[in-house]
């Protein structure tokens, strides 16, 4: 045999497997009666809020070119040499990632799909996609914060403040003056400490974890609470192995200890725990064109 044809039967083979296993989620997504989502970046990014490439070039060029910048991910840990240089950034990080994207298609296509079944969202992201698809927001647990939100950058209280204004007139000034550079007048201060503010984002030890924060939690473990008696399905999309203890290793420990039906998209790793092949279903690839693909019809549970 050529290896020409050993490629082809190999491609073929994968393939066949690949389809298997969209039919093996789609089936485990109808027969369930509730759905616990857990989205990371890799949602969004699937979504076309991507972080790098051409997005990135043509938002954040004046950055690019002063501090060499490769992506939003890694410009977030810039170490900015003044609050002036580090708000005129945050200013164009939220706005692109926050407020200037409408709802995207790709979330709207998700609740659709499981209208009528009981569900929570547990997430990584703080782009607030789930919220602007029309997901209700006490169903939400964003455990890593919101791009819409300042806070003490030292954690000395835990209120959170409204950014878009700020926002707004940063980027308004970046046009009349350097769009690298903030005008002093607008760089905010705490109003308790009097210290530096930054975006609402755990990034260290002073992430503000509030009375609202703690309440979605304990609605998450309450739903999740529910995974061993009940028909629920583990929804994992575009979680990968950044932050990894707050949703995938935890997902893999519901699937194995509670018998749970695990449904896995990623761009790069959809492995499923060992042995748990007949009860979840690891998709690699594009999440824009698999999750479509798997998503039963709206309001459908099959007995089983």
């Amino acid at each position: 045999m050529s290896p020409s044809s050993t490629s082809k039967r190999s491609r073929a083979k994968r393939q066949q497997e690949l389809l298997e296993r969209i039919e093996r989620a789609r089936t485990l997504l109808e027969g369930a009666d509730r759905v616990l989502v857990g989205a990371g970046a890799g949602l969004s990014a699937a979504a076309g809020l991507r972080y790098d490439g051409e997005r990135f070039h043509r938002g954040f060029a004046p950055f690019i070119e002063r501090y060499g910048m490769t992506d939003m991910y890694s410009a977030g840990f810039y170490p900015f040499p003044s609050e002036e240089d580090r708000w005129a950034y945050w200013a164009r990080h939220v706005w692109a990632n926050r407020y200037e994207p409408p709802a995207l298609p790709l979330y709207r296509c998700l609740l659709e799909a499981i209208h009528g079944k009981e569900w929570f969202v547990l997430t990584t992201n703080v782009d607030a996609q789930f919220e602007k698809a029309g997901f209700d927001p006490a169903r939400i647990f964003a455990v890593q914060g919101d791009y819409g939100f300042n806070q003490c950058a030292r954690g000395c209280h835990d209120s959170l403040y409204p950014n878009r204004e700020l926002v707004e007139d940063i980027l308004a000034a970046a046009d009349e003056g350097d769009p690298t550079r903030a005008p002093s007048g607008l760089v905010p201060h705490c109003p308790v400490c009097g210290g530096p503010m930054a975006v609402h984002l755990r990034i260290d030890g002073a992430f503000v974890e509030n009375a609202a924060w703690h309440d979605a939690r304990e609605r998450c473990l309450r739903f999740a609470e529910g995974v061993r008696d009940e028909r629920t399905v583990l929804l994992e999309l575009g979680v990968g192995w950044n932050t990894p203890s707050i949703i995938r290793l935890p997902f893999d420990r519901l699937a194995t200890s509670c018998d749970a039906p695990l449904v896995r998209l990623n761009r790069d790793d959809a492995r499923v725990p060992d042995g748990r092949e007949g009860r979840a279903a690891g998709l690699q690839g594009d999440i824009a064109e698999l999750l479509p693909q798997i998503l039963p019809t709206p309001g459908t549970a099959t007995d089983g």
